[in-house]
């Protein structure tokens, strides 16, 4: 590594590497993006050429190999994430690594346990807890507003499944899980971070939409959920609900909506967020009266637009110190990153713990997968 520069490598030249790696990368001073590689070499050279990325390849290991790397970023597919970040552990790089990180828990815990022994760090961008809301909630219920914690209902309502197409995150064989996997991850991510140690999962799919019996290249596959709802068992006696969807429609600019509600001993909260001018949280403790709202801090905020829910997405990603700015901190500062592939591993333990629930028709403890 030279002196506070770090040399990243990014695999993966989809809508999202372009909207919020990319420029967060470009943002930071000590950060410089010198490779790139995509399935599609004319897709990679044209983000190649659009954010001045010197190197393009069609071969990841080739990149890792070539390019004098001290971090990659994958943001490709779930199938590729364990052999692309597993490659590169290998090679002592830092790693982020977009979620799901695997499609076992075998595998996710494999990547965990070669980064900590290689001594490397790692990250996996649950993207909606860096928000302020999950933030402000974070600091909420770390001081003690709702007092003991009882039980929390999440919802992430979206529509992008509702025409019914045939999309990678719906074949097996890519995806490894469906909605619940996608969106549920995010939102377990969050009922963990929240109130701790989640010990067992009751879960459904739904299969709602129909959908082409054939991928594009005509091959039969297996179709994944578009829906699910989980109950949660957590070690400390409380109790959650998470009810991801994409079969909704949402009338806003982004075409989701995120419901939250906390309660305890002392008190509730609420969250809701559009997607488009609400980003809201209220809460009312034993005592203290009606219902109200609870201003977002300036310091949750710092410089990030408040205008709109995307503009403070957006910021958050591109020019506030998290996500992928924050990977590239921690390296120069060789501190600790969370969530981790640690982290990233217990998600994706919790996940296949939903999966077995869901085939078995029964409750799973999570200390039951070891697999």
């Amino acid at each position: 590594m030279t002196s506070n520069t770090i040399s990243v490598g990014v695999v993966g030249s989809s809508w999202w590497a372009d909207a919020m790696h990319l420029p967060a990368l470009a943002s930071h001073a000590q950060a410089r993006t010198v490779a790139i590689c995509g399935r599609n070499r004319d897709n990679a050279q044209t983000m190649a050429d659009t954010w001045d990325i010197p190197q393009v390849y069609s071969d990841y290991r080739e990149m890792i190999d070539k390019a004098d790397l001290d971090a990659i970023v994958v943001s490709t597919p779930n199938s590729t994430h364990y052999p692309i970040s597993m490659y590169a552990l290998e090679k002592g790089l830092h790693a982020l690594c977009e979620k799901p990180i695997a499609l076992t828990y075998a595998q996710a815990r494999e990547m965990a346990e070669r980064a900590k022994a290689r001594g490397l760090k790692t990250l996996v961008p649950f993207t909606y807890s860096y928000m302020p809301t999950a933030r402000y909630l974070k600091e909420l219920i770390d001081d003690g507003y709702i007092g003991k914690a009882y039980h929390l209902n999440i919802r992430y309502y979206t529509g992008f499944a509702r025409d019914g197409d045939y999309r990678w995150r719906f074949d097996r064989k890519i995806a490894g899980s469906g909605v619940v996997g996608d969106l549920g991850s995010h939102f377990l991510y969050l009922a963990e971070w929240l109130y701790g140690e989640i010990s067992a999962v009751t879960c459904r799919l739904g299969f709602s939409a129909p959908r082409p019996p054939l991928d594009p290249a005509g091959e039969a596959y297996e179709v994944l959920d578009d829906s699910c709802m989980l109950t949660l068992e957590f070690a400390s006696g409380a109790l959650g609900m998470i009810h991801c969807t994409a079969l909704c429609y949402e009338d806003t600019p982004f075409g989701q909506t995120h419901h939250m509600e906390f309660h305890g001993s002392d008190g509730t909260l609420y969250s809701f967020t559009d997607w488009d001018k609400i980003q809201q949280v209220k809460g009312a403790r034993v005592g203290e009266g009606m219902v109200r709202e609870l201003p977002i801090p300036d310091h949750i905020w710092g410089n990030a637009r408040r205008d709109t829910v995307h503009n403070t997405y957006r910021d958050m990603f591109r020019s506030e110190d998290f996500m992928i700015r924050g990977f590239i901190n921690g390296i120069i500062d060789d501190r600790e990153l969370k969530p981790s592939f640690q982290q990233g591993a217990q998600i994706q333990r919790l996940l296949s713990a939903a999966l077995r629930s869901h085939e078995t028709e029964r409750r799973v403890e999570v200390e039951s997968i070891t697999a």
